[in-house]
């Protein structure tokens, strides 16, 4: 069994109720499962709050200032925690930002937008005032700079292993003027190349494919159950129910299947950057 890996309780806020959690649990005398028990939230959910990698709900603060005592405690400060996991991020969002941190592999289907991960500062900008054109300024530059920020990924030391199917159609019809298109390209190619990742796309040739009905994250962990993460214009969706998780999972393996193998989707993308870049490209 491998050593018990303890949370940095000095790392951030999460991380320092995570491990108070632990503490109080452990000085309960309560195993996770006998904590999680009546609380409708799963063991693995217990567990990756006590690591500091997912905040705690207010449902679940209550259960848990009510099982172990702490008159109150996690109830209070669940706040402080929800507030220092947002930094800049939807709250929907704010656990998946966070996650993609600690995972062993991240899989994306990007079908209408390139992933967060491998955009640029002028591609982010476009699609939070596209998406989004009624925020004031200072919320757009703080968004922005969120997302920037989660591509702090690509220089850890132990990295995720990356895998995006992205539709051609993001090649095709560009989000931005030639210029700022080709950049974001030939970013998107050395993301993937530098960091040994895989890239495919799909193409638009490929008119009835799996996952038709929108974008998908699976997140794996070396020391947690995987989860898929579902994203619409407002709102987003945590999935860690493992049948569910399964069937998405297959269904990303399909996709796989249907899409173009990794060099010629590279190639694809070095030869649009190309073409935006000379003024060449056609729609």
């Amino acid at each position: 069994m491998p050593p018990r890996k303890d949370p940095d309780a000095s790392a951030n806020v999460p991380s320092f109720y995570g491990a108070e959690l632990r503490y109080q649990r452990e000085l309960a005398g309560l195993t996770l499962e006998q904590l999680a028990e009546g609380s409708f939230r799963g063991i693995s959910f217990l567990s990756q709050i006590e690591r500091g990698e997912r905040r705690m709900p207010l449902d679940l603060a209550r259960h848990v200032d009510q099982k172990l005592g702490t008159d109150g405690f996690f109830e209070r400060r669940c706040e402080d925690a929800r507030k220092a996991r947002q930094s800049g991020h939807a709250e929907y969002f704010a656990d998946v930002a966070e996650m993609e941190r600690h995972a062993d592999a991240i899989e994306e289907w990007a079908p209408m937008l390139a992933p967060g991960l491998l955009q640029t500062k002028t591609y982010a900008e476009a699609v939070v005032h596209t998406s989004l054109p009624w925020l004031p300024p200072k919320t757009v530059a703080n968004q922005v700079r969120a997302r920037l920020e989660r591509a702090e990924i690509w220089a850890q030391e132990e990295r995720p292993a990356f895998w995006a199917i992205l539709h051609e159609s993001l090649i095709t019809k560009p989000l931005l003027p030639p210029e700022a298109m080709a950049e974001q390209l030939e970013h998107i190619a050395h993301v993937i190349r530098s960091t040994q990742s895989v890239l495919q796309v799909l193409p638009e040739t490929a008119h009835a494919h799996p996952l038709m009905m929108g974008m998908i994250k699976v997140m794996t962990f070396p020391d947690a159950p995987p989860v898929v993460y579902t994203e619409g214009l407002h709102s987003g969706q945590l999935i860690d129910f493992p049948a569910l998780v399964k069937d998405y999972r297959r269904s990303y393996d399909l996709l796989r299947a249907a899409a173009l193998p990794p060099k010629a989707s590279l190639t694809m993308i070095d030869q649009a950057a190309e073409a935006y870049r000379n003024g060449k490209h056609r729609g």
